[in-house]
């Protein structure tokens, strides 16, 4: 497995209480909310493309993409070239951020759970990963509307309900403010008080815990989550990082073990000796 997926896969190891940095401990942290400016001030799309490639005939290509579209009458011809633009951004420029903005924004036009669905995913499955704040708002927002579209569409469907509420816990509720979190975290409790069986919605509500520094209760979740789906790295990883959180060395280097033991990688192998050895200098 290489390092990056492993990163991606195990955010939750990489996650101090600001969930940007792996300090030499894990202390609860609730950061103040914070005004910031939108996400479009701090984060251009189209500046982003140029900034990332050497291709400027592509580029090219891409600008007059976007000239046609901007020229359309026809819903139809907008949305074929966006997905154009979309095709153009992951097969030749290979930029993933350019490949889901036009992937949302030929989905919006179209208007189609599927497809809304999809693009939302493409953004929640970057921002969880992402450490770059303006990018990471930016990620938010975008998959936050395309969420909430979906929802509108089909407003029984719980996990388009969980997904939304996973972008405020692994996205803006990242960024330092709390209340964003909170946003996540009762969108989540209206399903588990009707479904308390719904580990989907367990996993994320045990993160938004970690999140938060609740801890107590998101080792609570989390181990529900583990003694029924023994093999759910995710959970095991915020729950040994929950455990250390709280302070409990033994349980949380115990977690660890497990998850070094599942992961096998040399690399992560590394990460999880060095967090140990924090935790054990406490």
């Amino acid at each position: 497995m290489k390092f990056k997926q492993v990163l991606l896969i195990l955010s939750g190891i990489l996650l101090t209480a600001l969930l940007y940095l792996l300090g030499p401990t894990v202390s609860e942290v609730k950061p103040n909310a914070i005004s910031r400016p939108s996400a479009t001030q701090l984060f251009n799309i189209e500046s982003f493309i140029t900034k990332q490639t050497s291709d400027s005939f592509t580029v090219n290509k891409l600008t007059q993409i976007r000239s046609a579209i901007n020229s359309s009458n026809s819903d139809a011809e907008k949305i074929r070239l966006l997905n154009q633009a979309a095709s153009l951004c992951k097969d030749s420029l290979k930029i993933y951020e350019a490949y889901a903005f036009y992937s949302g924004e030929a989905a919006k036009l179209d208007n189609s759970e599927k497809n809304l669905t999809f693009a939302a995913q493409l953004f929640l499955g970057a921002l969880r990963a992402e450490h770059d704040d303006a990018k990471l708002s930016w990620e938010s927002e975008q998959a936050i509307s395309l969420f909430e579209k979906a929802i509108a569409l089909n407003p029984t469907n719980d996990d388009l309900k969980i997904g939304l509420a996973s972008c405020y816990i692994y996205g803006k509720g990242r960024n330092g403010d709390p209340q964003e979190t909170m946003k996540g975290i009762q969108g989540l409790l209206d399903i588990v008080r009707r479904d308390s069986n719904n580990l989907k919605a367990q996993l994320v509500l045990g993160v938004g815990g970690y999140v938060s520094g609740q801890y107590d209760k998101a080792i609570s979740r989390l181990e529900k989550i583990v003694k029924s789906q023994p093999d759910n790295i995710e959970a095991i990883a915020f729950l040994a990082d929950s455990y250390a959180g709280k302070g409990d060395k033994n349980e949380a280097v115990k977690w660890y073990l497990v998850l070094k033991k599942m992961v096998n990688d040399p690399d992560y192998s590394n990460e999880i000796d060095e967090r140990i050895a924090n935790l054990n200098k406490r």
